[in-house]
């Protein structure tokens, strides 16, 4: 599965969280290409698709932001 696929694919946020992916969308105003996905509580949340599947550092080590779980 190509890894910008996430409709429907659960996801695990560095921090913990779950998530479950939506789709992706674009901004009106930059054409930017947009992840939304959905947590537990059914709150709907969009992230910069780069940042999406993007990377953190934590304690020195570079780990991915979400984490695709199925």
């Amino acid at each position: 599965m190509d890894q910008y696929e996430v409709v429907g694919c659960r996801f695990r946020h560095y921090k913990g969280g779950l998530y479950k992916g939506m789709g992706e969308v674009i901004h009106t105003e930059t054409e930017e290409k947009l992840v939304t996905y959905e947590d537990m509580d059914g709150i709907l949340w969009a992230r910069p698709k780069d940042m999406f599947f993007g990377t953190v550092v934590v304690d020195g080590k570079e780990i991915k932001r979400f984490t695709k779980i199925n």
